[in-house]
């Protein structure tokens, strides 16, 4: 039987909003095929008034007329939904789940009942918020009750609002190092690039703009062009000129390095977690 929502969405903090906003602005669905399960009265009126979307307070309520069950809480609150999911839970729906450290496993260990034993559809994802913008980075595992219609069915919601690859399992804290932490590192360098520009006499608001974009068009010429980035790198930097000047003192002050630990610190406490 058909169900009543395309999506059902439970906590709608950062990251969920993030791809709540994403998912519409994307037409991947509209405000009536959702409904949002967030506890906090002061939540509820915001995703209601900024979207426009059903809320409720209630786990059973969002989840049990929903396709796609979208679980966007704390690790640590997890134990507290899934229950609710548990109860009301049917073979042909899917749960996707974006707790950091929590494996496909663990999930499945806590949503099996007797409706859906041997049936169980869980997806593990990685996130990031730039979703927020539509240019969000998705990592996605699948169990093994995902077929291909559920698995194109996941990938259009995720590439509704940016780039979406299914990778093994064994390589979700990888990308939770290199995707999901990683945009906190990004705005550290455009803030430390506009620091520059001010202390040579640059508005604030201007430098802001002149590095964001910088970063931006880097980025999409490694997309789009496919050249290795040291290639791109070398193409900027003309002999004896101002871009190798720059590149010598990275160089010296260790940014590679720096920027490898940074990654694989955060790959390594998504291990831990």
């Amino acid at each position: 039987m058909a169900k009543k929502y395309k999506l059902a969405l439970v906590g709608a903090g950062n990251m969920g909003s993030a791809m709540l906003g994403g998912a519409l602005r994307g037409g991947f669905c509209q405000k009536e095929e959702v409904i949002v399960c967030e506890k906090s009265p002061e939540g509820q009126r915001r995703i209601s008034e900024e979207y426009g979307v059903a809320v409720t307070d209630s786990v059973e309520e969002s989840a049990k007329d929903a396709e796609m069950i979208l679980l966007a809480v704390k690790p640590h609150q997890l134990d507290d939904v899934l229950p609710g999911v548990r109860e009301v839970l049917s073979p042909e729906q899917i749960v996707i789940c974006c707790a950091a450290g929590r494996t496909i496993e663990s999930i499945e260990a806590s949503l099996i009942s007797v409706a859906v034993v041997g049936k169980l559809k869980v997806v593990r994802i990685m996130p990031n918020t730039p979703a927020k913008v539509s240019e969000g980075m998705c990592a996605l595992s699948l169990n093994a009750n995902i077929d291909e219609a559920d698995k194109e069915k996941v990938l259009s919601l995720f590439r509704s609002f940016g780039r979406a690859e299914i990778i093994p399992e064994s390589q979700m804290d990888i990308a939770t190092g290199v995707s999901g932490s990683s945009p906190a590192f990004i705005y550290m360098l455009i803030e430390a690039m506009a620091d520059a520009a001010v202390a040579e006499g640059m508005k604030r608001d201007q430098a802001y703009v002149f590095v964001s974009q910088a970063v931006l068009g880097a980025a999409k010429m490694v997309l789009e062009t496919g050249e290795h980035p040291g290639a791109l790198k070398d193409a900027v930097t003309s002999p004896g000129g101002t871009t190798i000047a720059g590149v010598y003192i990275l160089e010296q002050e260790g940014l590679r390095g720096t920027i490898m630990d940074a990654v694989r610190a955060s790959i390594q406490r998504s291990r831990e977690l």
